[in-house]
């Protein structure tokens, strides 16, 4: 693990026709790891603590990187990840970086990281599952209401007769699904979840209330410029197939996406409690947390942004930010940067209907379980995205300095805590907004509220646990009868044969650590813990 506090020998060694090799012998808590590098591809990178033992400083020869994480997730971040951050401290127009305790490695930067910049737009930061997202929906519904395994079995086949799971399945999939016509679609991902696309999809219009953001605009903050940009990219042969994703409204997708019915545990102390009311928790009843993005459509949308920016890079022998393909970028107002800014936008808005119909599905399919139940529609936010937010900044002599800027969140979560500017006509003006952070089946999930000192973070925090595993290995290593077993021991239901062996507990970070490191380090409070009861994953449909 690359949880470095500095270096203690350095030394170059070399072999005839040979690239010069720097040897690196790092103090890492408390043992030493050695690891080669070519001289010209590496600053030294060193992990300086502070006096919060959740917050240290990554140096490396340029502007510092603030770092979020105990001793404990200190050590779950590798050379790679952290290398990423440095490439995108050090890349055109960034001003800021900051490492969440999820972090791990992405595209060009890594998951679990916050990227500031006022003049440049960063498509890695995002990834290639644009707005993907959580919500939550709670219900009147008491725990022990669903104690019992035929209950939940019963809740399992009607949710899945509705809100089909895997790649590249949607609506046609599933019996009871809600499709709509082309022209619908249209609207939705050009307007986002306005009155009359709600209206048209059978959501309550009043759950946009609770959404981070329920429209997306093009780059000139106009729906025209998004007209005028699907009506070009359907005409090319990489969209060929625009109204086969539209049936994907109302799905979950595959790999790390999901929906998982909890049970609501608020905490004790009078600040959740207060909180916990006005984002109208309820204790020791059911919730349903969902997890997924822009599906198919926000895939093909960033994956060609990615291959358009890379082209242009190479057309003009420009050098990709740090050697890597995956940090390319856009200067805002030129050609580039606004179409990446309207793709993006046009896949949001598909991930924020999606998510709201996917939640209207979940009502309906209690409601045919639990016949005249009710919920309310906690709230819904992103964690990757662009959003252009007013930040102010503190220099070291106190000066304070407020400036436009597009903060990037990848596998990041805005974090506004009670008086924000941005929440002002909001429900949560007084307490600021929910966070959902997902954990794992077995550890639970959580529902936590920003705090002022998420400013040192652009107020943003973690999204989840944070992959300590990578798909293939967890695969390769983790035992399939454990875990299975596992969830049988912790009654947890999943419509799974077999539970996806890289999406096992163990392919995750420890989740109590990551929050306390959260706490710790002042950005956000714990208002309730989220318990497991059942989960919907992509596999094949149980035999039990």
């Amino acid at each position: 693990m690359y949880c470095a506090l500095g270096v203690v020998e350095q030394r170059v060694l070399t072999a005839k026709g040979a690239k010069g090799v720097r040897l690196y012998r790092l103090l890492c808590y408390n043992r030493e790891i050695e690891f080669h590098t070519n001289v010209e591809s590496i600053p030294v990178m060193q992990l300086i603590p502070t006096d919060n033992p959740s917050i240290s400083q990554l140096v490396h020869g340029g502007p510092p990187i603030t770092v979020i994480g105990n001793a404990a997730i200190r050590e779950t971040f590798d050379e790679k990840t952290l290398q990423q951050a440095v490439n995108s401290r050090s890349a055109a127009g960034v001003t800021d970086v900051f490492i969440n305790p999820d972090a791990h490695v992405g595209f060009g930067a890594p998951i679990g990281c916050v990227m500031v910049s006022p003049s440049h737009v960063y498509p890695g930061p995002v990834g290639v599952d644009i707005k993907c997202s959580m919500s939550l929906l709670q219900f009147d519904l008491p725990a022990e209401e669903i104690k019992e395994k035929t209950v939940r079995r019963s809740l399992i086949d009607a949710l899945c007769t509705r809100t089909p799971t895997g790649a590249g399945r949607g609506q046609r999939n599933v019996k009871k699904g809600r499709q709509v016509s082309k022209e619908v679609s249209r609207q939705a991902v050009i307007r986002g979840a306005t009155e009359q696309v709600c209206e048209a999809f059978g959501i309550p219009f009043d759950w946009t209330k609770r959404c981070e953001d329920a429209v997306h605009f093009g780059h000139d903050r106009s729906y025209r410029s998004l007209e005028v940009r699907l009506n070009k990219i359907v005409k090319e042969k990489y969209m060929c197939n625009f109204v086969e994703k539209m049936m994907q409204f109302g799905s979950y997708g595959g790999g790390n996406h999901f929906g998982e019915c909890e049970i609501v545990s608020i905490g004790k102390d009078e600040h959740a409690q207060q909180v916990a009311e006005v984002f109208g928790l309820k204790e020791g009843h059911v919730a349903f947390l969902s997890h997924c993005g822009s599906r198919g459509f926000g895939n093909i949308l960033a994956t060609q942004q990615f291959k358009i920016l890379q082209q242009k890079f190479r057309d003009a022998r420009r050098p990709f930010p740090g050697n890597d393909k995956e940090l390319v970028y856009a200067e805002i107002g030129s050609h580039e940067a606004n179409d990446y800014l309207d793709d993006l936008a046009l896949g949001a808005n598909f991930a924020t209907v999606n998510h709201l119909l996917i939640n209207a599905l979940i009502l309906e399919a209690f409601q045919e379980v639990f016949p005249g139940v009710q919920a309310n529609f906690v709230y819904y936010i992103s964690h990757n995205i662009v959003r252009r937010e007013t930040l102010t900044t503190r220099s070291a002599d106190g000066v304070q300095t407020t400036q436009s800027v597009l903060v990037h969140r990848k596998g990041a979560t805005r974090a506004f805590p009670a008086g924000h500017h941005a929440l002002t006509g909001t429900p949560f003006e007084s307490t600021g907004h929910p966070i959902l952070l997902p954990g794992n089946p077995r550890d639970g999930s959580c529902v936590m509220v920003g705090l002022p000192g998420a400013e040192l973070t652009a107020y943003s925090i973690n999204h989840g646990a944070g992959r300590v595993m990578g798909r293939r290995n967890a695969i390769r290593t983790l035992n399939q009868n454990a875990v299975d077993r596992e969830m049988l021991d912790e009654d947890i239901l999943t419509n799974c044969r077999r539970y996806p062996l890289d999406e096992a507990p163990a392919a995750y970070k420890n989740f109590d650590e990551v929050l306390k490191s959260v706490k710790e380090a002042g950005l956000a409070a714990e208002v309730a813990r989220l318990r497991a009861t059942f989960v919907i994953k992509d596999g094949d449909q149980a035999d039990d």
